[in-house]
């Protein structure tokens, strides 16, 4: 049966066009969000999320997990992945992300006035948001810093059997081989992988915080770690944690070269983000002078950026001359220095 205006009274036609005209006029209010994937853990990133909300506004809805979890998770997902960002450790990872296609290159010129070439993907795929040296730590008691020089002097036989360091799965160790591949070349980086393996203390096991333990206690006498691992134990609640990083010193390796490798955190905005422009001004925040405060306070990481100080814990250490190689080659090697590292029994 056909339906007739003529047939509804003037005062309720009246109604129902007015409020027609209010149903289109305004818009469905609708708040700024942005939706991060986390491979940090939520301790270590959600206080200044929480910074950025309350500044901006904007929600930060965060999902954390592991990094080899995270990216395939990105993958399957595609167009209708809900991340808006990926946020992740080690150059190595974020270069894998870019090479997966699960990121989008952007400009930004805040970005890119705060952070470093060195420190950012060259494209605008991904940014540095934080900077850690992987050193040698040794032990007071049984090592002299006059004996120790460079990272290829660890293959050195005078070390046998002192040097403990984690698996070669492990990304932080992957980027150092990939750093000694760009600078050293394949062949001689796979000698000097061998010659580590025959140094080695005991078989690779566990984190970084286990090297430190395990110079600490007598097990050998250098090892391979990130700055940031012996820094929290410095400062950890737990006094056995604190009295293991007092036995180990910090020595700065390759400092008559090109310098200590170094590496980041950091992230990229996803291909699928629907929330772009709030999730390039996240990136931004991280990279202000109070993201970056927080780095280095609270998270005992170096700042990416020339104008934030870092921890006083970090300051103790002195300053060092860090390599300056763009650390996109990190990622680029990374399949080399898996396979380098394999072939010399690197477990």
């Amino acid at each position: 049966m056909a339906f007739h205006l003529s047939r509804i009274p003037s005062s309720l036609l009246h109604g129902l066009v007015l409020s027609a005209v209010f149903l289109v006029s305004v818009p469905p209010v609708t708040a700024e969000e942005v939706n991060v994937y986390s491979a940090r853990q939520e301790a270590l990133i959600k206080p200044i999320l929480d910074q950025f909300t309350a500044q901006t506004g904007i929600t930060v809805n965060l999902l954390t997990g592991e990094a080899d979890t995270l990216l395939p998770r990105l993958q399957i997902e595609g167009p209708n992945s809900p991340a808006d960002v990926f946020l992740t450790e080690d150059a190595g990872r974020l270069y894998r992300a870019k090479a997966a296609g699960v990121l989008q290159g952007i400009q930004s010129e805040t970005l890119e006035h705060a952070i470093p070439h060195t420190y950012r993907d060259p494209e605008g795929y991904w940014y540095g948001l934080s900077l850690r040296a992987r050193v040698i730590v040794y032990s007071k008691e049984r090592v002299r810093p006059e004996d120790l020089t460079t990272y290829e002097a660890l293959a050195d036989p005078k070390w046998k059997p002192r040097v403990c360091v984690r698996s070669s799965s492990n990304i932080y160790n992957q980027s150092l081989v990939a750093s000694l591949i760009a600078h050293d070349g394949a062949a001689e980086t796979e000698d000097w992988a061998r010659g580590l393996v025959t140094n080695f203390a005991r078989p690779p096991q566990g984190g970084d915080q286990d090297q430190i333990k395990a110079v600490a206690a007598g097990q050998c006498d250098v090892a391979l770690v990130n700055t940031y691992y012996l820094a929290r134990m410095l400062n950890a609640e737990e006094e056995a944690d604190r009295d293991a990083a007092s036995k180990v010193a910090v020595f700065w390796p390759n400092q008559a070269g090109r310098g200590v490798h170094v590496n980041v955190s950091g992230a990229g905005i996803t291909r699928s983000a629907k929330h772009r422009e709030e999730a390039i001004r996240l990136l931004e925040f991280l990279a202000s002078d109070e993201g970056q405060a927080w780095y280095a306070e609270h998270n005992q990481e170096y700042p990416v950026t020339g104008t934030v100080a870092p921890s006083a814990t970090l300051r103790e250490w002195g300053e060092f001359v860090p390599d300056t190689l763009n650390l996109s080659v990190l990622g680029e090697n990374n399949a080399g220095a898996v396979r380098l590292m394999d072939r010399a029994g690197w477990k």
